[in-house]
């Protein structure tokens, strides 16, 4: 069963980038998900209609964390400072899986 992944930041830009090289490293593991990226001020309406399995959200956002556990229904947490700063896509990925699983 396909899982999503939502990845959110300030304007929906730099987790853009991020999304290309998690889906690069999803192929390369086979592993079958949708990810894809908004902004922060469109968490609600995007997890409503894309249902996602988890929302990563990016390090400039953290401090919406706890209202954003509030209002959706999955798991929710930051990435990682490191792994956001270098577009580690693959470890990004993983932290996904981790809270999917």
């Amino acid at each position: 069963m396909t899982k999503t992944i939502m990845l959110a930041c300030a304007g929906g830009m730099s987790t853009s980038l991020l999304v290309t090289k998690m889906i690069a490293a999803a192929k390369a593991e086979k592993i079958d998900v949708n990810i894809f990226a908004t902004a922060s001020s469109a968490i609600p309406l995007e997890a409503d209609t894309h249902h996602p399995s988890v929302i990563l959200l990016g390090p400039q956002i953290q401090f919406l964390l706890d209202n954003i556990i509030k209002e959706v229904d999955v798991p929710v947490e930051v990435i990682n400072m490191k792994d956001y700063g270098t577009m580690n896509g693959k470890n990004v990925l993983h932290q996904a899986m981790k809270l999917i699983n």
